[in-house]
């Protein structure tokens, strides 16, 4: 009896110890980090310090959204954002990525520096600007676009996807945000033109 007590003593013993770390592994198990959604100006920002790490002269000269499984880009807010800057000293532009989502589809969490390459300033398309410029963010953007036929398509197309973009006019010398609905500019459904500096709606673009 003695023995058998003491067996069955030994086998609760061992049921304890087992099940207490699944327990605790099972209390502990961290719970999935929601999405950080932000408007471009604020998106632009977070990848700012590490651009100038890079060179102190830095410039910004175009800042576009990525849409995702947690972002349709509506009310002008993304998860991600890829902004491009350019050191006319150095004649070298890099790309830097901020990402506020662990999703599948996505970046990893944070900033994450892009492939440098050679920058020329004579080029039209990626002309730098001076940030003071961009006083419109893009929920004021996505605004405007709702106000001249946005509203409609997404009535039309809710799950549609929408695209923002910044990027400087040289024949107008202006500052403009890009909103297309869809995934880029060339499959677009609208296309519209906001200035960045003003608010004001420009056009649809073709």
């Amino acid at each position: 009896m003695k023995k058998l007590g003491f067996a069955l003593l030994v086998l609760i013993l061992l049921a304890g110890c087992s099940s207490e770390p699944a327990k605790k592994t099972q209390e502990e198990k961290p719970k999935p980090k929601q999405a950080e959604l932000l408007t471009g100006r604020a998106g632009f920002y977070k990848t700012l310090p590490s651009a100038r790490g890079w060179k102190a002269d830095a410039q910004l000269y175009r800042v576009m959204s990525q849409p995702n499984a947690d972002s349709k880009g509506r009310e002008g807010k993304s998860a991600i954002w890829k902004v491009w800057y350019a050191s006319p000293a150095s004649r070298a532009a890099k790309p830097y990525v901020w990402s506020g989502t662990d999703a599948p589809d996505a970046p990893s969490r944070g900033v994450s520096p892009g492939t440098e390459d050679t920058y020329s300033p004579t080029n039209s398309s990626t002309q730098v600007f001076d940030m003071a410029f961009l006083k419109i963010d893009t929920d004021k953007a996505f605004e405007v676009a709702q106000q001249h036929g946005g509203d409609k398509v997404l009535e039309k197309n809710p799950d549609v996807n929408l695209v923002y973009l910044v990027d400087w006019n040289k024949n107008e010398n202006e500052l403009v945000w890009h909103v297309y609905y869809g995934n880029s500019r060339d499959d677009a459904k609208l296309r519209i033109a906001v200035n960045a500096t003003t608010g004001e709606f420009l056009r649809k673009e073709k």
